[in-house]
């Protein structure tokens, strides 16, 4: 039996979904930083199928943006299990893409949007490889996704904020990943950048690819979503957003009192 790849670049990316397997399985999976005590994930447990849409909420430093890391293996897994499509996460990420914060990136360096979107083939080349013909097509086919090709060429460090969102989705798209993590994309965006990502992602699970949406805006879920998963730490609770998006979870999750004559919708918006 072949090793598989720990980094899976080019010709390595050769591990397809097992039968039956979920797009991700996480397993029992605890972390915490070194020096620190205080478990930023506590024995969190979840299954995302192929196809489906899902809604990551929780408040500050409850640790969403922690376990995509683990999920991506930006950070080392220190206990349970994270599977992607059957596989170990770490042989199979080459099916995995995420959309960082933008507060993440840095904006100063000096690139252009193509360039931006094209590292998102990088995974496909291999080392040293420079980009071909489908590696450019499937780069401006992720560009006129995003209607950004007509700011092809200028420096990201002169976008917009709504811009540079659309320019980091682009780059996710022309990685044509199975496996989207998009980390609070929807901040500091315009309603149109905002209409467009919904869009795009919906076009992405209707071809059975599965999205993870790490937001605060929890307005938006049921107009979106029909799943969400309450993250502190541990899952909260996984399931419909009305049967997740309960006064009592909320109310648990970011501290609020809870008095059942007194509604907390309007306290929601910025959370």
């Amino acid at each position: 039996m072949k090793k598989p790849a720990v980094m899976c670049y080019g010709k390595d990316c050769d591990h397809p979904p097992l039968s039956g397997s979920s797009a991700l399985e996480v397993r029992d999976v605890s972390f915490y930083y070194p020096g620190n005590k205080n478990k930023i994930l506590d024995n969190v447990n979840l299954s995302i199928k192929g196809g489906e849409k899902v809604a990551f909420v929780g408040p500050n430093g409850a640790g969403k943006s922690t376990l995509m890391n683990l999920i991506l293996g930006l950070e080392p897994l220190q206990t349970g299990e994270i599977s992607v499509f059957g596989h170990g996460s770490s042989s199979c990420r080459h099916r995995v893409a995420m959309v960082p914060q933008k507060s993440t990136v840095d904006w100063h360096f000096p690139v252009t949007v193509r360039q931006v979107v094209t590292m998102g083939r990088y995974v496909h080349l291999g080392w040293f490889k420079k980009p071909g013909a489908a590696d450019r097509d499937a780069v401006e086919q992720a560009m006129e996704t995003m209607e950004i090709c007509d700011i092809a060429d200028r420096q990201v460090g002169e976008l917009s904020g709504g811009q540079q969102q659309r320019v980091m989705i682009a780059r996710t798209l022309a990685h044509d990943a199975d496996l989207l993590l998009l980390d609070e994309p929807l901040n500091h965006v315009d309603i149109a950048t905002q209409e467009l990502i919904f869009h795009t992602m919906e076009d992405l699970c209707s071809r059975g690819k599965s999205v993870l949406v790490s937001t605060h805006d929890l307005g938006i879920l049921t107009v979106h979503f029909s799943r969400a998963l309450f993250l502190d730490k541990s899952i909260i609770a996984d399931g419909a957003v009305k049967d997740v998006l309960t006064p009592e979870n909320i109310a648990r999750a970011y501290g609020f009192e809870f008095h059942k004559d007194k509604e907390l919708s309007p306290w929601l918006n910025g959370y």
